[in-house]
């Protein structure tokens, strides 16, 4: 009866390092990357790769933080283009805090896929790994935070949508 006991044990011991094993090596998008979708095929981005492409730095006046802040990032609309081969009529995010929202209208220079707040890489602490915002917020009235629901931070994954 002990020897029963004894290699069940074991063979259940087996089976839970059989399955841990096969469930960490499912390939999850973690912070570190970005996922593109467009046409049922999917891309992931390191985020590290667009960190050094930043090359857009400026400051601005960040109404969720109430003050001025250093950021730095890319030229949305150019990353569409490189990654989509044109800015898509609409795009599909999904944050790492579930937030999910289809917006159009890219096709402006003035937004910003940003990477660096105040020479530090953006992280889930801080609303990152990338942060959506308009580098010249026109006449929008800065204590009006809703006026900013097209701003979107903790980026996991943009779908362009047909």
């Amino acid at each position: 009866m002990l020897a029963w006991s004894i290699l069940r044990c074991t063979a259940l011991a087996g089976l839970v390092l059989v399955g841990t094993m096969s469930m960490t090596s499912v390939a999850v998008a973690g912070p570190d990357e970005l996922i593109l979708r467009q046409a049922g095929q999917e891309v992931r981005l390191p985020i590290a790769a667009l960190r050094d492409q930043a090359d857009e730095s400026f400051t601005l006046y960040d109404p969720f933080e109430a003050e001025d802040v250093a950021m730095r990032g890319v030229s949305f609309r150019d990353f569409l283009v490189e990654h989509f081969g044109e800015v898509p009529e609409a795009l599909a995010f999904e944050a790492w805090d579930e937030y999910r929202v289809t917006l159009d209208g890219w096709d402006d220079p003035d937004w910003i896929l940003v990477t660096h707040q105040n020479g530090e890489p953006l992280t889930l602490r801080d609303r990152g790994p990338l942060r959506l915002v308009e580098r010249d917020y026109g006449d929008r009235d800065l204590e009006n935070l809703r006026a900013f629901n097209d701003w979107i931070w903790m980026i996991r994954s943009i779908e362009a949508v047909p």
